[in-house]
């Protein structure tokens, strides 16, 4: 395992098929099955494990459970983390999740690959690359985020979309391969859903 993590988080080539560093990984799931497993009620349970899965853990973040890491502890979240049903990150490297980012169901976040070419996957050869999900981000439900993109703040990715490349802030982008639709102004503050005005009386402090 000592010689095999760092080159987990550098980008090189390492071979997956470790005995070592599958106990390492199977002690971080049983941490994620522990939590997955208490009542949904318990909240108090809920937040007391989250700081033992994840790298970082800010204020009032929450998983829906049931949710599935490959380790869980190369994963970082900042402040009020929301996601969904049945998230799926596939960790083997770094995952930032910035302040305020909401996740839809069933969304898949994966930082590993494998090369092209047979021989070397019979090897378990794989490399892996960070994802970074800035601040005040959504990600809508079932959603795939590839090796190495970034998405950046204050941006909204629809529904279904697979994110293969880097996303810019203050956009709404969908689609697969995911691209920038529009960007998000004024009138976003003022009206949803297809122009429907908002009523700012229950609002006071947007």
């Amino acid at each position: 395992m000592a010689e095999l993590e760092p080159r987990m988080h550098t980008g090189e080539l390492y071979s997956c098929n470790s005995p070592e560093l599958f106990r390492e990984q199977m002690e971080c799931r049983a941490l994620i099955h522990q939590y997955n497993q208490l009542d949904p009620r318990d909240m108090e349970g809920h937040q007391a494990l989250l700081p033992r899965i994840f790298a970082e853990v800010g204020e009032n973040c929450f998983f829906e459970p049931p949710f599935n890491a490959n380790w869980g502890r190369y994963t970082h979240l900042g402040n009020n983390v929301y996601a969904n049903f049945n998230l799926t990150l596939v960790d083997d490297t770094h995952v930032y999740l910035g302040d305020n980012v909401m996740i839809g169901p069933n969304v898949t976040i994966s930082t590993a690959a494998h090369p092209i070419h047979p021989g070397l996957r019979r090897l378990a050869a794989q490399y892996n690359k960070p994802v970074t999900v800035e601040k005040n981000v959504w990600i809508g439900a079932g959603c795939i985020l590839l090796p190495g993109v970034t998405i950046g703040e204050n941006s909204v990715i629809g529904a279904g979309s697979v994110v293969s490349r880097d996303i810019p802030a203050n956009v709404v982008a969908f689609g697969t391969p995911c691209r920038v639709v529009r960007p998000i102004d004024e009138k976003d503050l003022t009206t949803y859903d297809h122009g429907k005005p908002i009523d700012f009386s229950q609002w006071e402090n947007l």
